[in-house]
C-alpha cells in the first residue's frame, strides 16, 4: 500500500505540485494500481511470446525520396535566420573539445 508520503516524494521526484486533497486521492489511485498489477504477477505468463501491443498493426509510410526543391531562394527567405546559402541552426557539438 502506498502512503502519503510515498505520493509527496513522487510528486516531487515529477516536479509537481498537488495539493492535499490530491495527495489523497493519489495515494488511493496508486494503491489500487499496484494491487492490479500484483493480481497480474500471479497469471501464468511462461508460454506467452512477448509482445509490444495487443494487436498486430503496421504502419503505413511512404518511401523518402531525394529530390532538389527547386524554390531555394524562397526557402531560404521563408526560413528564421538565413545566413548566404545556409540556414542558421543552433550550436549542437561540444566546441570546447581540442582535436
Amino acid at each position: 500500500m502506498i502512503d502519503r508520503a510515498t505520493v509527496q516524494k513522487i510528486a516531487h521526484l515529477a516536479r509537481l505540485e498537488i495539493t492535499p486533497q490530491e495527495e489523497e486521492r493519489f495515494t488511493g489511485q496508486l494503491s489500487g494500481i499496484l494491487d492490479y498489477f500484483e493480481q497480474l504477477s500471479e497469471l501464468d505468463t511462461e508460454n506467452v511470446p512477448p509482445t509490444t501491443r495487443a494487436i498486430e498493426i503496421s504502419n503505413i509510410t511512404r518511401a523518402d525520396r531525394a529530390r532538389v526543391y527547386s524554390e531555394r531562394e524562397e526557402l531560404l527567405r521563408e526560413s528564421p535566420e538565413p545566413e548566404g546559402d545556409y540556414f542558421r541552426v543552433p550550436r549542437i557539438l561540444n566546441t570546447d573539445e581540442e582535436g
